[in-house]
This record gives C-alpha cells, sequence and structure tokens, in this order.
C-alpha cells in the first residue's frame, strides 16, 4: 500500500534528516525537511530534498539541491530515458530505493458498464472520475499517460461529458466522492482504498496489453492485482506499478559525498521508518525487485559501496 501506512511525509522527512544528521555528526536530528550543509574545506554544499513532485528531479539536475526522492519510482525513469514531460534525456542517478509496493488503478461503479480502461474511449463514456486533490501529484501525469496510451486525452473525456474531480487523498471514503456523482475513481496507495471500494461495487478497469506495452516503452512497469488477493475481482487485474521511492543524485554528484551519503544511510537505517519492520532493508534498496523498482542506473560510488557492504552480487 505504499508509505501511507506509516505516514510518508514523516518517513521522507526523517530519511533525509538523519542523512543531514550522519553528514554534519550531530548527534540529534535536525527539525527540518529541507536542508543545506557545507563543511569547510569543501568546495561542494549539501542540499536534500523531501520533495516528491517533478520538482524534485528539476532541483537536482539543475545543481539546486544535491539529493531528492521520488515516487513512483518510474518517474526518474521516464527522466533517465527522456520520456514523458522529460525532452531529453536527464543526468540522474540512483542511490537506493525504499521499498513500497503500490499499483495505480481505476476502478469504475458497476452502474457504467465499463469493463476495461479501453472501453472509456471505445463508448467515449462521460467518466466522471475522483481523483486526489493534490494537484501536483504525480499520479495526475500518470493517469495523463494512461489515457494517451489507451487511445484518447483528458480534453477527449471532457468533451464526451466527463469530468475530474479532486477529492481530497486515499484515506477519503470513496462512498462520499460517489456519493457527489462520481461514478470512477483513480488513485495509488491501494492498501487503503481498493479492498473497501470493491465491496462498495466498484470495479477495476484492467489495462489492456496494447495500453500496457505502450506504457511500458516509456518507462513504467505494469502492476498485477492478483484475484487470489482480491477476490472481488473476476479475474488479475493490470494497473501501472506505483512501486518505490528511489533516491538519487545527479550523474556528477562528487564521489565522495555519494559514498558519504551511502555510509549515512547504513549507520542510521535503524533510525529511520519505513514501511516494514525493523531497519531499513538496505540489501534490498540497492537492487532492481518488485517492491523498490529500479530503472536507473546505480551512481558508481554508489554501487561500489553497496558491493562493499555485500548487498550487490
Amino acid at each position: 500500500m505504499g508509505l501511507d501506512k506509516i505516514r510518508a511525509p514523516a518517513i521522507r522527512s526523517r530519511f533525509v534528516l538523519e542523512v543531514a544528521s550522519e553528514l554534519v555528526g550531530f548527534d540529534q536530528p535536525l527539525t527540518q525537511t529541507r536542508v543545506s550543509l557545507s563543511e569547510r574545506g569543501r568546495d561542494w554544499p549539501v542540499r536534500l530534498d523531501s520533495s516528491t513532485t517533478l520538482d524534485g528531479i528539476d532541483a537536482v539536475v539543475s545543481g539546486e539541491a544535491t539529493m531528492a526522492m521520488m515516487n513512483p519510482s518510474a518517474f526518474l525513469t521516464l527522466a533517465y530515458r527522456g520520456k514523458g514531460p522529460f525532452k531529453t534525456p536527464q543526468p540522474v542517478r540512483a542511490i537506493c530505493v525504499l521499498p513500497s509496493a503500490d499499483v495505480l488503478v481505476c476502478a469504475a461503479t458497476a452502474e457504467t458498464g465499463l469493463a476495461s480502461f479501453e472501453d472509456i474511449a471505445a463508448k467515449r463514456f462521460p467518466l466522471k472520475v475522483s481523483m486526489r486533490a493534490q494537484r501536483e501529484h504525480p499520479l495526475h501525469m500518470v493517469f495523463d499517460h494512461i489515457m494517451e496510451a489507451a487511445g484518447f486525452n483528458r480534453d477527449q473525456l471532457l468533451g464526451w461529458g466527463g469530468e475530474v474531480r479532486y477529492d481530497g487523498g486515499p484515506r477519503i471514503p470513496k462512498t462520499e466522492a460517489l456519493a457527489r456523482g462520481a461514478n470512477a475513481v483513480c488513485d495509488e496507495a491501494i492498501g487503503i482504498w481498493l479492498a473497501p471500494g470493491l465491496k462498495q461495487g466498484l470495479r477495476v478497469l484492467s489495462l489492456g496489453e496494447p495500453t500496457v506495452q505502450r506504457l511500458e516503452a516509456m518507462g513504467y512497469r505494469r502492476g498485477v492485482l492478483p484475484k487470489a488477493l482480491y477476490p472481488e475481482l473476476p479475474a488479475d487485474a493490470i494497473g501501472i506499478d506505483f512501486s518505490g521511492w528511489v533516491v538519487f543524485v545527479r550523474d556528477d554528484a562528487p564521489d565522495d559525498l555519494v559514498t558519504r551519503i551511502c555510509a549515512a544511510l547504513e549507520a542510521r537505517k535503524h533510525m529511520i521508518p519505513w514501511d516494514g519492520e525493523g531497519p531499513l532493508p538496505l540489501d534490498r534498496m540497492c537492487a532492481d525487485t518488485p517492491e523498490a523498482p529500479m530503472g536507473v542506473p546505480l551512481h558508481s560510488a554508489a554501487e561500489r559501496f553497496w558491493r562493499k557492504q555485500g548487498y550487490l552480487g
């Protein structure tokens, strides 16, 4: 369900603050989520950013920030490949990925008669979809990309009488949005809302294979919703993977700095919360796994450090 169980903003803040605290040798965490550090004798400032929007990628690429985090991990893959909103490949490299298994899916009421996402365009259906109120949240761009891959766009949806409604976050009961006139929901954090939504009669609009393949060509990954986990589904359904909080820097970030960031994570892994038990599972955070997908190469210094720790084969 992603990091919402422990509240993602708190995890991002603690992650950044503990790294910053270790870098400057503090015994106590700092008290802000965006910190600027400098060290006498060094020619690089250290600016760590806990942003979760595309601004974080822009900040790292421009040099405004030294390190940032991004969810879903696939968005950094788009930047690295120069796809979607990125006109050219961006100079980014990964340090690690916080595990967070999640999928973005759209689900509609039975009254719509829709059986797949592609049915929206085929029937020119006036979908009134409830989405996250945070306009800069990455899911809005992913939704646009899914529509484009399925052969239509937001303007066409609105032209068919559809709407995109901004109804708060995933913790808002979907019955409230449906009672206000929505006939569909599109969101991630499925561990919070999907099972209750299915029990309320929502039907997942699974993505067709051609749509998924177009999205995979951009850098996205398919996310499978197994019927074994969601018995209300008629069969396994396909959405778009929304897993992983990738931690990244520019590709030319100084090796010494990247090594120290990795060392800081190793030293503070027992103090940083995540969506699981125990200390940060760094051995699972520097390899490409379903819950921590890594579509961007590791920075060379990070790869050396993790390999020395025995985390890479």
